[in-house]
């Protein structure tokens, strides 16, 4: 299964009742650091200071979080880092949680971190599709 799911309705999102969810309102994070408080709450990440590397490296530990499937569920993704200059910091921002997605998948047998299933979850939007497609990154709709 890809990592990015669109999800055309609110019943979709009924699919994964099971995950540990956090949501984040893109009306809420139209800049990078407002990003950054949203999922600091949504996660209750601790110990998060705001930096792409120090999410990266928390994303990849999620030690905090008992359950073994994780999701960010992002809504009105049309704003979502909508004041930021440059669209590549919402580029950079997607690739990173695709990159920490896979590096979940890979996670050795051996390696004492339990084992995650992290997807990010996207309430369905024409943008959440041109951005995904014209970066080639892969997702799946339900």
């Amino acid at each position: 299964m890809a990592n990015f799911i669109l999800l055309t309705s609110e019943e979709a999102l009924a699919n994964f009742k099971q995950y540990r969810l956090g949501q984040i309102d893109g009306t809420k994070a139209k800049t990078l650091n407002a990003f950054y408080g949203e999922i600091e709450k949504a996660l209750k990440i601790p110990d998060f200071e705001p930096d792409l590397d120090v999410l990266d490296s928390l994303l990849n530990d999620l030690s905090w979080i008992k359950q073994p499937d994780v999701a960010l569920y992002i809504t009105h993704f049309e704003l979502l880092l909508s004041q930021e200059k440059k669209e590549k910091v919402l580029i950079e921002l997607l690739s990173l949680l695709d990159a920490i997605a896979e590096d979940w998948k890979w996670l050795d047998d051996e390696d004492e971190t339990p084992k995650k299933n992290f997807k990010i979850l996207i309430q369905h939007h024409e943008r959440a599709i041109a951005v995904l497609e014209k970066e080639e990154i892969t997702f799946t709709t339900i």
